[in-house]
Formats: C-alpha cells, sequence, structure tokens
C-alpha cells in the first residue's frame, strides 16, 4: 500500500443537508415508472414532476436554500398552481439554461410544450384568499405520436431543443419555428435512456435499452457518428459529458447486474476506466461539476457518492449518507451557488413527499472569494441563436467569473471534436455530412483579403533611383524579379483557394437541397406511418 496520499482541494468536501424548515414539503411526487430525474432545477425555480388527476401536470416552486428559509412558505399547500396542460403523465421537464423563468416539458401524450414563469406569480402565496392560478403554456409542439420521454435545452444555441420519443429517435426543434423539427437523430434500436450535450452543443451523446453507447452530430442528423456497446446489463443506464475534457461517463449495469460507472474517449468510443460500485437495484443518475468531481446518486438510495477525475481515472472522495431512500435528484447551475458558504455543488433531493436541498462543502475559514475552488461556470448568455447553430456555426459557449459575475466567451476547446469525430470511422451517412460542410473552408475567403494586401505593393522600386552604382541596381532589379515572381504564385494560389472555395460552396448548397428533399421524404414517411396506425386502430375499433 503506498504511504503517499494524492494531493486534492477536494477530499474533505462534504454534503450539508438543510434543515426540515428550509426543505419543500407536502410534494405529490408522480406515479409513472418512466426512469427520469422527476425533479430540476435553474437558478431561481424547482419543477417537479406531479401526480395530478384529469391529465399531466408539474409543479413549479421558488427555489429553496439548504443555509436560509425563504420568504415563502415551503410546505406546499393542497391546491398548489400547476402546470397542467398534457394530457397525460409529465415525464420529463428541463430549464433553460439561458432564461432561469422558461422551461421545456415532455409527456405521455406526445407534446413539447414551453413555459414561462411571471415574476408575480407567487405573489400572495399562501395567504388568506389566495386562489392558485395555473400556469399556461406559451408553446406547443406536437413531437410526436408517440410519448416524449426526455426533454433537453441546447447548452450555447438560445431557443434550441431536444426531445427523444417513443420513436426511438431524437429530434432537434428551433423553437422560433416549431413546425417540424430541425434535425432528427435515429438508428436507435430500443427507448432512449438518456441523452447528454457537450459543452459547445456540436456533439450528443446518447444511451440506449439496446446497450449501445452513440455519439451524434446534431446538426446534421441521420446515423450516429460513432457507435459502441455500453453496458451489458438491460437496466437504465445513464450518460453525462465531462465538461471540456472530451470525456463522457456513464452509468449502467453489468451482465451479472453489478451497477458500474465508466469513462470513455469520445475520439472513438474507447473504453478508458470502469468501476464496480455495488450490487443494489437502483438505477444511478450522473452529475457532473466542472471541479472535476462526479456525483453519483442512485435510485432507491440513501448515499450520494462523488469521484474526482484526474488522468482518465475516478478518485473516490466520500459520499453523503442519508436513511431516506431518493426518488428523484437533480443539481443546481453552478452560477446559482452560494460562494461565501464555500459551497462548490448543490442537489435537490426528492424522498417521499419532500424536497430537500443539500449543499457540498469544502471546509475553510477564509472570508475571501476562493478561486481555486470556483472555476468559471456556464454563463445565461447564449452564444448564438437558433438559425445560426443550424447554419453550422460553432460557438465556444459563454462563461461568468464567480467572483464578479463577468461573462466572457470561453477558449473554445471543444469546437475542434466534430472535425476529429468525421475523421474516424463511422457509419456511411455521417462522415458525407461531416466532410463536406469542412470548417475549413470558410477562412479560404478570410485569407484572400490579406494575400492580395501583401503582394499589390511594390515598394522597392522607389528606393532604387536614388542610387546610381550598378551592384546596388542589379540587387534591386533581382529583388523585384523575385517579388513579381512572389506575386505570380500568390495569384496562382488565390485562383486556386477561389476555385476551391467556389467548389465547396457548390457542393454545400447541393447537400443542403439533399438533406431538404430527405426530411421531407422522413416526414412524408411519417405522416403514411401515422395514417396506417390510425386506419388500423379504426378497423380494430370497429
Amino acid at each position: 500500500m503506498s504511504r503517499f496520499v494524492r494531493a486534492s482541494k477536494y477530499r474533505h468536501v462534504f454534503g450539508q443537508s438543510g434543515k426540515k424548515e428550509y426543505s419543500v414539503e407536502n410534494v405529490k411526487v408522480t406515479n409513472s415508472a418512466w426512469d427520469t430525474n422527476v425533479v430540476a432545477a435553474s437558478g431561481e425555480y424547482l419543477s417537479i414532476n406531479w401526480n395530478a388527476s384529469g391529465g399531466g401536470a408539474f409543479g413549479i416552486v421558488p427555489l429553496p436554500s439548504p443555509f436560509a428559509s425563504t420568504a415563502l412558505s415551503m410546505k406546499l399547500p393542497d391546491n398548489l398552481p400547476l402546470a397542467r396542460s398534457h394530457t397525460a403523465p409529465v415525464l420529463d421537464t428541463d430549464w433553460s439554461p439561458h432564461n432561469d423563468s422558461v422551461v421545456a416539458s415532455g409527456g405521455e401524450d406526445g407534446k413539447v410544450m414551453l413555459w414561462k414563469v411571471e415574476s408575480g406569480a407567487f405573489d400572495g402565496w399562501g395567504a388568506e384568499g389566495w386562489a392558485p392560478v395555473d400556469f399556461e403554456p406559451v408553446l406547443r409542439i406536437d413531437a410526436s405520436a408517440r410519448k416524449v420521454g426526455q426533454v433537453l435545452f441546447h447548452p450555447t444555441a438560445a431557443n434550441v431543443v431536444a426531445s427523444a420519443s417513443g420513436e426511438h429517435v431524437v429530434k432537434l426543434w428551433d423553437l422560433a419555428n416549431p413546425e417540424d423539427p430541425r434535425s432528427v437523430l435515429g438508428g436507435h434500436g430500443d427507448a432512449i435512456q438518456s441523452l447528454s450535450f457537450n459543452p459547445a452543443g456540436t456533439l450528443l451523446a446518447t444511451t440506449c435499452r439496446d446497450r449501445k453507447l452513440r455519439i451524434f452530430d446534431p446538426r446534421t442528423g441521420g446515423e450516429a457518428v460513432r457507435v459502441t456497446d455500453g453496458h451489458g446489463g438491460i437496466k437504465g443506464s445513464r450518460v453525462v459529458w465531462m465538461g471540456e475534457h472530451d470525456r463522457i461517463a456513464t452509468t449502467g449495469f453489468s451482465k451479472m447486474s453489478d451497477r458500474q460507472v465508466a469513462v470513455w474517449e469520445t475520439g472513438g468510443l474507447g473504453n478508458l476506466k470502469t468501476l464496480v460500485i455495488d450490487q443494489s437495484a437502483g438505477v444511478i443518475m450522473p452529475f457532473w461539476s466542472d471541479n472535476n468531481i462526479l456525483f453519483l446518486a442512485g435510485k432507491g438510495d440513501g448515499n450520494i457518492r462523488y469521484y474526482e477525475y484526474e488522468s482518465d481515472s475516478l478518485y473516490a472522495l466520500s459520499e453523503h449518507k442519508s436513511s431516506d431512500p431518493q426518488r428523484g435528484m437533480c443539481f443546481l447551475p453552478r452560477r446559482a451557488l452560494n460562494v461565501s458558504e464555500c459551497e462548490i455543488a448543490r442537489a435537490y433531493k426528492v424522498m417521499g413527499s419532500t424536497v430537500e436541498p443539500i449543499a457540498f462543502i469544502v471546509p475553510r475559514k477564509a472570508d475571501s472569494f476562493q478561486s481555486d475552488i470556483y472555476p468559471p461556470a456556464p454563463s445565461a448568455e447564449a452564444a448564438m441563436d437558433a438559425a445560426a447553430f443550424f447554419a453550422g456555426k460553432i460557438a465556444p459557449p459563454r462563461l461568468v467569473n464567480l467572483a464578479d459575475g463577468v461573462s466572457f466567451a470561453s477558449a473554445g476547446a471543444s469546437a475542434p471534436v466534430p472535425t476529429r469525430t468525421a475523421t474516424a470511422p463511422a457509419p456511411a451517412p455521417a462522415p458525407v455530412a461531416q466532410q463536406t460542410p469542412s470548417p475549413r473552408a470558410e477562412p479560404v475567403y478570410s485569407r484572400q483579403p490579406s494575400v492580395d494586401s501583401y503582394t499589390a505593393p511594390t515598394p522597392i522600386k522607389s528606393p532604387v533611383a536614388d542610387y546610381s552604382n550598378n551592384f546596388t541596381s542589379t540587387t534591386t532589379t533581382s529583388t523585384t524579379t523575385s517579388t513579381y515572381n512572389a506575386s505570380n504564385n500568390n495569384a496562382s494560389n488565390n485562383a486556386n483557394d477561389s476555385a476551391l472555395a467556389e467548389e465547396n460552396a457548390r457542393l454545400n448548397s447541393e447537400l443542403r437541397e439533399a438533406r431538404e428533399k430527405i426530411r421531407g421524404l422522413e416526414l412524408q414517411l411519417e405522416s403514411v406511418r401515422a395514417n396506417a396506425r390510425k386506419a388500423a386502430q379504426a378497423l380494430l375499433d370497429g
């Protein structure tokens, strides 16, 4: 056994549960057996899948704190205002990373809905004569003829939402033009169990009941650009992107029903590390923090394990233990943490009829901001709009300095990932879509002005007239000749670059037209199938 202890700032991180009066009580959690996290958090609100009669609903409540009570009573009234417009149970919700009051929901009715919480929605909460007013959606999307099991906002592009449906596809929607999906990701052999974007939103990873792990280019659509065998067990598997590390983490079960956590590299989806956790039966929910900490919370467990990632290995730090089993869990966006308490992460744990906040704290007694444990967090500012994203723009995520709240663009380390993904072996449709609209084609235009401005001037001729000796004239003539030759070479290169750029633009245009035709045919096929199902159902009913 080694006598040396690995150095870490987070070795003594501990979980601190909020007092009972800081928790949300009288929560009527859904009875649906669908495997999602049940709860989601923004910087201001919680959404909880609700057990409601007469259709589907979810609750929205102000965010509780583990350090102090809020102005609103956290024992919910029986007549709580709900988001009720779904006609079947709500299966999943997700808050916009760019607006803390906007939330998306998906349900068994095949609908994706968008909701906005007004600032005065909780005025008069619990006061005498207060009458609850249910929330109304601002947008309804007929996303699928079957259920929508997961919804997920894009991390950098505003108004882009991904939905995973019972048709075993992931659809990406532009909320400004929601009539048809902008991209459809297929190839799944069974129900999709989870999905996760990389920080720049250029890649999307999914796990599936067919025990495959897939990576997609979300704008290209079609088949996955990477597919590999995931965990061997048939039970639920989850995936989460490990920040800027070009790694993804998955949880699942072995063929012998051991619970596992695995780390994969994204270039070829090679397995780097697999750890056996235990032999319990609950699905493990993974959560990544940019402190390089991976939190693992098992459904039905009372504890939360956390590991530090370093050099493609996971090192166990500790675990937060509790006797109350959890039905679901979510983590607070890092930009909303309490830095004065050295809080590096905060979980919201659903247990019974209570949602309990849990703060993970680095034990320090310093009064100043601890910059070494607070790397920049994802900002609430979008890096681009939906139109730019679907047009192929790659923008690094916006980050915020937790010390002063200043927002800035990240270094964009994840931008080259799609190029690297496209160069390795992949299913047939994907490389064509990746290689043709090469991200290097656009800079050809930006280089031309600098080349022209460099070759156009001929400053050598003016000094020549001031010299009378033959040696200087000969030297100048030779230099002028070299410059002329270099100019000709540059002009030739410019012509070649221009020809390549024009050819690339033509191919891009043809590819876009082909994709539009394919999408149109897919939508026609989907409509035909839906009509066939209705006709078959009508015959059975008759």
